[in-house]
């Protein structure tokens, strides 16, 4: 193998090493907010300084590929395509730490109607089940499995739309629960936002595989819809 081959390689298991760091921080989340785990809420904030490590530890690698090696065309787009799937993986990890925040901030486990109302738990089943899809279209090189993220991105936009009217209801049913359905609505805002870092994902995925850029057409064609 060569020396370039092998470089490629090492970054690879470096990312999705980390990729499986966050999908461990996503899923533990969603333990904690089914179960109000304080002590899983509080381990997930702490193990964000691993996920900043490994951010860190790939841009590095990143930089020095670039400036040793001076990769061209597909090897070039590989290392960028790496540097901003490592950036939205972070920021994925990140969210993860803040929906944590919310929950350890709660005395007892948050009142399961108002979850399932403002369909949180949905959310956070549907953002876990995009990154680990991306992951397998990395892993795969298969951009029809990247591309599937897309229609669960608008399903979480559809929730995310219609979650202060649904925030409202919630504050009118148990008016002694506004903080509780304040911070519910806080995390759904956040949850939205592991969509909008997975359609990113998505799109890198694609200008890797297929060597073009699709985020402004992407664009236009949401403006359409």
């Amino acid at each position: 193998m060569l020396h370039v081959e092998n470089e490629i390689q090492e970054l690879k298991d470096k990312l999705i090493t980390m990729w499986d760091a966050v999908i461990n921080q996503l899923e533990k989340t969603q333990q904690a907010l089914d179960t109000g785990d304080r002590d899983m809420a509080l381990a997930i904030q702490a193990a964000e300084r691993r996920i900043n490590a490994y951010e860190l530890s790939i841009d590095r690698i990143c930089e020095d590929f670039i400036a040793l090696l001076q990769p061209v065309a597909s090897d070039l787009r590989f290392v960028l395509t790496t540097l901003k799937i490592n950036t939205n993986l972070e920021r994925i990890g990140d969210i993860a730490c803040g929906v944590s925040e919310f929950i350890s901030d709660q005395d007892t486990e948050f009142n399961l109607e108002i979850i399932k109302h403002m369909e949180a738990d949905k959310m956070l089943a549907l953002a876990l089940e995009m990154v680990k899809n991306l992951r397998e279209a990395y892993i795969l090189e298969n951009t029809l499995k990247a591309r599937t993220v897309y229609k669960r991105d608008r399903m979480l936009d559809k929730i995310n739309d219609v979650a202060s009217y649904r925030a409202i209801e919630c504050l009118d049913k148990f008016p002694n629960l506004r903080r509780e359905t304040l911070h519910i609505l806080s995390i759904v805002r956040k949850i939205e936002r592991i969509g909008d870092q997975a359609k990113n994902i998505a799109e890198e995925i694609i200008f890797h595989i297929e060597a073009k850029v699709i985020k402004h057409k992407r664009k236009e064609k949401d403006k359409e819809e």
